[in-house]
């Protein structure tokens, strides 16, 4: 699972690909397709890799909390965002249940799920397989000196 290059930006419903950047900006379209368009530097924009949620004991990056989410849900779409809020924070009770239920809001909760829902329907949230460390076989050299042509015995 990789947020690299995923944003959200203040004052627009969804989230963003960076797909290039400018002298003043970014270049950015939506993730489920879309016509791009120019981000200047007086936008607020949040990149997911850079958010967390607040909890009793630490911040958790989003990236992390979308993980457990997935693995809680086995790759299955999430409750729908604009479901009630006693039913958003039961949610987020069932998937993190440490989090801090003061500083995190209902909103807040909304755009999880729905950055969540969006993220699996692009197919951006799949479980990382776990790669063994492949064994190489060394060659063998023979050991002692080996002999060196002779220059001399060319034919």
């Amino acid at each position: 699972m990789n947020l690299t290059g995923i944003i959200s930006i203040s004052g627009q419903s969804g989230l963003f690909k960076i797909v290039s950047q400018t002298k003043n900006g970014i270049i950015v379209e939506p993730l489920g397709g879309g016509r791009r368009f120019p981000i200047h530097g007086a936008q607020r924009v949040s990149s997911l890799e850079d958010i967390s949620i607040y909890t009793y004991e630490e911040d958790i990056p989003l990236q992390e909390v979308f993980e457990k989410i997935f693995k809680n849900l086995k790759g299955k779409e999430a409750i729908n965002h604009k479901s009630s809020n006693e039913e958003l924070r039961s949610f987020m009770e069932e998937h993190l249940p440490d989090y801090d239920q003061e500083r995190v809001y209902t909103s807040d909760i909304k755009k999880l799920v729905q950055w969540y829902n969006s993220l699996l329907a692009e197919g951006l949230l799949k479980e990382e397989k776990k790669e063994s460390p492949k064994k190489e076989k060394k060659e063998e050299k023979p050991k002692g000196k080996t002999k060196k042509e002779d220059p001399k015995k060319e034919k």
